[in-house]
């Protein structure tokens, strides 16, 4: 898997309880050409012409699942500020820094209450970056304070991460992104990838009134491959829906790629598809529980807000 690396020293970070998330430059910054960037020695310490002076801290957020997000994001101080911090990184005073500053990163799911709110920050560990202890914003100061739903939170990221991630696709449905997956959106589609692992998942609704889910399922495998009984499953869902995979190896391609197709079809006419491409034969375990975490919710408001 191609896991998050550390904010602080860029190593691999793998432990479900602790996710580490680095930004490599403040919003500002982005698109701005190199020779515009300097870095005062530390990766952490940056001036940018024209635009000001930024350090990079750590904002640990708590989630649900007993779980803490690290993010390695900048702060916008003044000149003074990034000068004092140049002075004291590699000297014994550095573990009494602090400073004060506006948070330089739009992060979701919290969009623009956490940009430019006012942040102090204080070095916790000499060894690690300075760590934000205080926001000064009504709305983003709950960021600090508050546990947030892990799979609302983490699913807004496109990275591989080192655990499962629930994924909201709309509609009310939403599907299982295995650890170490990117995760991407195009044409309708959602995207997972992996080294030697790929899924799609689309979303679809039956354009015929009152049609049985079995009849609506018949019409979306209308030119499908027509495979053993022992490549194939048929399960019934709660609402009188059901849910139908296929999987087979073809044999044109270059290399062993096994393909595996996924439907959940509801009653209401709404269904699910999930494609999975896999290399491993024994892989197609995984493929089979991405097919059957393809979950329908009922219509109660998602937890896109703090909890407690």
């Amino acid at each position: 898997m191609h896991l998050p690396t550390c904010a602080c020293c860029g190593d691999a970070v793998s432990d479900e309880r602790r996710i580490d998330f680095g930004f490599n430059l403040p919003d500002a910054a982005l698109g701005l050409p190199e020779e515009s960037l300097h870095r005062l020695g530390a990766r952490a310490l940056l001036r940018v012409d024209g635009v000001g002076s930024f350090i990079r801290c750590l904002l640990p957020v708590r989630l649900t699942h007993d779980t803490e997000l690290v993010l390695g994001a900048w702060v916008e101080v003044d000149d003074a500020t990034l000068g004092r911090a140049h002075e004291l990184w590699q000297h014994a005073d550095y573990a009494d820094f602090s400073l004060s500053g506006t948070f330089a990163n739009r992060i979701q799911p919290w969009g623009d209450d956490l940009l430019g709110a006012e942040v102090t920050a204080q070095v916790a560990d000499p060894e690690k970056l300075p760590v934000v202890v205080e926001v000064r914003h009504p709305a983003a100061s709950r960021v600090l304070t508050h546990a947030w739903d892990r799979d609302h939170v983490l699913s807004r990221f496109p990275h591989p991460l080192p655990v499962d991630v629930r994924t909201d696709l709309g509609d009310r449905w939403s599907v299982l992104r295995t650890a170490g997956l990117t995760a991407a959106f195009d044409g309708g589609t959602d995207h997972f990838n992996g080294p030697d692992r790929s899924v799609a998942v689309n979303l679809m609704q039956d354009d015929v009134p009152g049609r049985a889910p079995a009849d609506f399922l018949a019409a979306l495998l209308d030119g499908a491959p027509d495979t053993r009984p022992a490549q194939r499953a048929e399960e019934p869902l709660s609402d009188g829906g059901v849910r139908y995979a296929f999987w087979l190896t073809p044999r044109d391609n270059g290399r062993p790629r096994h393909e595996f197709y996924g439907f959940a079809v509801r009653a209401d006419g709404s269904a699910a598809r999930v494609f999975c491409s896999h290399e491993d034969h024994a892989d197609l375990a995984w493929a089979q529980r991405i097919w059957r975490s393809l979950d329908h919710a009922a219509a109660t408001q998602h937890a896109a807000t703090a909890i407690g």
